[in-house]
């Protein structure tokens, strides 16, 4: 067996596969916050509260950061390939319930199975995608694969909440998942199978204490940042923003996000170390900015732009530091990845929600920076756990025969 030929780029013949994965990325993102735009539609349909339907969000996102190491834990000697086109069935199931929900409690058990196939996914696509390249590719593959993050928020959830305002919620969810569908064939069509872990699954359990500090720089990096960008529509709304103009203000800051990943992808395998530096502290220095701008609406979208296209390269950063930590397989650290990111949205939402009924927008910005700013003291602290490529554990990185 041998590696795959390597183009310029350094992905080489992996980058059909990532392009898949990509693409299936991309309908999760969609999946797990299509609700979001939704909410009132479905309230008024079950006639529940608000706060009773954003429950299919919160309870979600739940579900994703208790169960994601239990179940990459019980399925990492599970065939890969089998395990990647089980969860992205699950998708599709998850959706096709939803559309078709006689009741609250049939959509509700609907997000449940989202929720758990969440749990799992991004733990087997990580592991995946590492899999696929030289481990000295590792950030760049990532980076491809976690396109589809800022893409599915880029597209994918406004154009769903468009196609629910002008359709109907449900044929939101039913659109949703046909195109989940066709994921799966082009997954199983496309992808090849991989090796999964061999052998002890923390070959270098002293670098466990690395994996740690990336799982909490994750996290507290995913906390500051929805402290503040679980509210960004109201705070464009208070800051005299049309109402028109949400939806396409939202569209520029995704494609920020989507430009300063590219710009980013080469270096988390060059210069990781400088990345988990400098990444969080664009970050913290975005999210102050937008605290001096409040309420001025043009130097708050300049500073918002900034913010988001430095939060971009994010996931992918500590994606690839998890991988190269070699404190475990692949699967078990992108798992500990998710279960950090979930938990730092739900906790960055709660934590910004208080702050705002005490103290304001304005308060709401500086604790997203101040909290953003942690995980550029830990990188700074901590050089160790941000590496270059190193072997993946469990073999070499290649397509199995």
């Amino acid at each position: 067996m041998s590696a795959p030929a390597q183009a310029p780029d350094g992905l080489g013949s992996a980058r059909t596969g990532l392009l898949v994965l990509a693409v299936a990325v991309f309908a999760a993102v969609t999946t797990e916050l299509l609700p979001v735009g939704l909410l009132p539609q479905i309230s008024t349909a079950f006639g529940v509260s608000d706060a009773a339907a954003g429950l299919l969000v919160s309870a979600y996102a739940g579900m994703v950061a208790v169960l994601s190491v239990p179940l990459a834990l019980a399925t990492r000697r599970l065939p890969r390939k089998p395990v990647l086109l089980a969860t992205i069935g699950g998708y599709l199931v998850s959706n096709a319930i939803a559309a078709a929900a006689p009741s609250f409690a049939v959509l509700a058990a609907g997000r449940v199975l989202g929720g758990v196939t969440h749990a799992l996914f991004f733990s087997v696509c990580i592991g995946y995608a590492a899999r696929l390249v030289p481990a000295t590719r590792t950030g760049r593959a990532l980076a491809l694969a976690s396109a589809g993050i800022s893409g599915g928020l880029v597209l994918g959830v406004p154009l769903s909440t468009a196609l629910g305002d002008a359709f109907g919620w449900r044929l939101a969810f039913g659109v949703l998942a046909a195109v989940v569908a066709l994921v799966l064939v082009m997954a199983a069509v496309v992808l090849p199978p991989v090796d999964g872990p061999r052998g002890d699954d923390a070959p270098y359990p002293g670098r466990r204490r690395d994996l740690a500090t990336v799982v909490v720089a994750n996290g507290v990096s995913y906390l500051g940042t929805y402290v503040l960008y679980t509210y960004i529509s109201v705070l464009l709304r208070d800051s005299g923003a049309p109402g028109g103009w949400v939806g396409p203000t939202l569209l520029l800051f995704g494609v920020c996000g989507l430009v300063g990943l590219r710009l980013a992808a080469t270096q988390l395998d060059h210069r990781p170390h400088g990345s988990a530096v400098v990444i969080p502290a664009l970050m913290a220095a975005g999210t102050a900015a937008v605290a001096l701008a409040f309420p001025r609406l043009a130097l708050v979208v300049v500073a918002g732009a900034v913010w988001l296209a430095a939060f971009g390269p994010a996931a992918s950063l500590y994606q690839t530091a998890s991988v190269r930590s070699s404190a475990s397989a692949p699967e078990t650290a992108g798992a500990w990845i998710n279960a950090s990111s979930n938990a730092g949205i739900g906790g960055g939402a709660a934590l910004g929600g208080a702050v705002m009924a005490v103290s304001g927008l304005t308060w709401v910005a500086w604790t997203a920076a101040a909290v953003v700013a942690v995980s550029a003291v830990l990188a700074l602290v901590a050089r160790s756990a941000f590496r270059p490529g190193e072997p993946v554990p469990g073999g070499s990185p290649h397509s199995s025969t």
